[in-house]
């Protein structure tokens, strides 16, 4: 296989900033590529970049062995498809929605209604067309916004957390439907996600970027067996991004991009990634003394039954994966929307 997409040495700053700092990446045409990495690592900023909707501050861009410049950024930009983790339909039918890229393109009637027939099936709504795009459930409405893309037949398609939040059958839907237009298509796919393990079906490579920097790059059948900061990602979850100080005490503060405070055992000050193992955080319906330094309330967003463990996904301001026994879940009455506490330890906080 030959290279289908080049980064080399890609910056982009905003507002002081670093987005993406240095990265430099290559990915084989018809290869599956998987993009993880916590929020504000640079994700979204390298698939809009790939995308040809944002411009490099430094370094060079390759598609297909073409540099992409100012003088042929736009026709590039017509060989890529972008699909938005925040699904953007327009008030009228599905038909029209997936069909406007191609009206664009001032595709042929006729072939748009063959590629639209088509995109639905692979998506799972045939017969959909004329039912209203904005009145379809979550679930519904990304797959059309990944119709839209899959008629545009682009060689190049880029996705960004394109199951986050989605009920369990639009996930697998949209995992299918990706396997399939990659098969047959033999179409480039890069896909930023924060789950590694569902995406772990399609990918067969998987490249960690943390701080606006790749910091590993390896393929995923060898990924979770590996001592990694890959395998820490996937086998973890919990990698959230800030700023710290070390305190007086001898202890780190560490101030989330999203606010949440957490105090750490490592001493480290400025911008760290930190994570947290979901075996060390304790679960309580109701708050109790402890030594731990920290102590959230939530409320349980996601449930996943995995035989003898439970996993929980907690909305405390962030989102926490954490894991207790059956036992203990069934004696709980735990369920989605349960108020919660999550309690973890200083010392229980690393950083990558």
């Amino acid at each position: 296989m030959t290279d289908f997409v080049a980064l080399e040495n890609i910056y982009k700053d905003y507002g002081g900033v670093k987005a993406l700092n240095d990265v430099t990446l290559e990915v084989s045409e018809g290869e599956i590529l998987l993009l993880i990495g916590p929020n504000g690592s640079g994700k979204t900023t390298l698939l809009k970049i790939l995308a040809c909707i944002e411009k490099p501050d430094a370094g060079n861009l390759f598609i297909n062995g073409e540099k992409i410049e100012d003088k042929n950024r736009d026709r590039a930009k017509l060989g890529t498809t972008l699909v938005f983790q925040r699904t953007a339909l327009f008030s009228t039918s599905v038909h029209n929605n997936i069909s406007y890229g191609l009206k664009i393109r001032k595709t042929p009637k006729r072939q748009i209604a063959k590629a639209v027939k088509k995109a639905l099936k692979v998506v799972k709504l045939e017969g959909y067309e004329h039912r209203s795009a904005k009145k379809l459930s979550g679930g519904e409405q990304q797959r059309v916004s990944l119709a839209r893309a899959l008629a545009l037949n682009t060689p190049l398609l880029l996705l960004d957390e394109p199951t986050v939040n989605l009920d369990p059958e639009s996930v697998s839907i949209i995992q299918d439907a990706i396997k399939q237009i990659n098969r047959e298509k033999g179409i480039t796919i890069l896909m930023a996600t924060h789950n590694i393990f569902q995406a772990g079906q399609t990918a067969k490579r998987v490249a960690l970027l943390i701080e606006g920097r790749i910091v590993e790059e390896r393929a995923f059948d060898t990924t979770l067996s590996k001592s990694s900061n890959i395998a820490k990602f996937a086998r973890l979850g919990n990698i959230f991004s800030g700023s710290s100080e070390i305190l007086s005490e001898g202890i780190s503060r560490v101030k989330l991009n999203q606010g949440l405070v957490i105090i750490a055992t490592p001493q480290r000050s400025g911008n760290v990634t930190i994570f947290i193992r979901p075996e060390d955080i304790i679960l309580s319906k109701n708050r109790f003394k402890s030594s731990a330094r920290n102590i959230f309330e939530g409320k349980i967003t996601e449930i996943s039954d995995q035989g003898p463990i439970v996993k929980l996904k907690v909305d405390v301001g962030v989102e926490f994966v954490t894991q207790i026994t059956k036992k203990s879940f069934l004696e709980m009455s735990l369920n989605i929307g349960t108020q919660i506490f999550l309690t973890f330890k200083a010392s229980s906080v690393q950083m990558i």
